[in-house]
């Protein structure tokens, strides 16, 4: 079976043609977009859940399968369940699938152990097992949501902006580092990092909006 993961970057956004290439039969390469699509995305919000990655990568397998096997009912109608809802739901529901067999398999272990009430250690090991009530899975799947859209936007600037501004708004934006420390890394003035942080910025914006409009169509 093919997997939900990969590298290559690709447009998310919800597009009813792909849907109905996925419902009418076994169409490897539409299977393939699609993976590359939502794959990341599906994985990221499975680890920010809180699930390692061997659990996160099973939540990827299970939602392909629970989506290869739900999508034919599923019908693409904006105003009553956007596409990204429904696969909130099916990646949540696995989320919560694999936080259940963490906490059984804790339990097992805590209750075949004779001394499991005196042993602080094993005692602590039952009390580290994430609650998923806890964890609000919808905004993190939104958060998790625009981030990926906005490493799409990012990738698809590529081709407007030399690598070097790339970098520079990368840095500056995304992961925070101070404008003298970049402009410094880069050979560049003050002046120049942030004019390149407001045109970067304005573009990735556009992008974003025309991603964010492709999705309800």
């Amino acid at each position: 079976m093919m997997t939900m993961t990969g590298d290559e970057p690709s447009s998310i956004q919800t597009r009813p043609s792909l849907l109905h290439r996925l419902k009418e039969g076994d169409d490897a390469e539409s299977w393939q977009e699609f993976y590359r699509v939502y794959g990341k995305l599906v994985r990221d919000f499975a680890i920010r859940a809180g699930l390692t990655d061997t659990e996160a990568d099973e939540v990827v397998q299970e939602t392909a399968i629970g989506v290869a096997r739900h999508l034919p009912g599923f019908s693409y109608d904006p105003k009553v369940c956007r596409f990204k809802t429904w696969l909130l739901n099916q990646t949540s529901w696995r989320i919560k699938d694999q936080f259940k067999k963490r906490a059984r398999a804790s339990q097992g272990a805590a209750a075949g152990a004779s001394d499991v009430l005196s042993d602080p250690a094993r005692t602590a090991t039952i009390e580290r097992v994430a609650d998923p009530s806890a964890v609000d899975l919808d905004a993190l799947f939104e958060s998790q949501w625009h981030t990926n859209l906005l490493a799409v936007a990012m990738e698809r600037l590529k081709d407007k902006f030399s690598l070097k501004r790339i970098q520079i708004f990368d840095l500056l934006v995304i992961k925070e580092w101070p404008a003298g420390e970049v402009a410094r890394s880069f050979g560049v003035s003050l002046a120049n990092v942030y004019v390149t942080k407001h045109r970067v910025a304005a573009a990735a914006k556009k992008e974003v909006q025309r991603l964010e409009r492709a999705m309800e169509k």
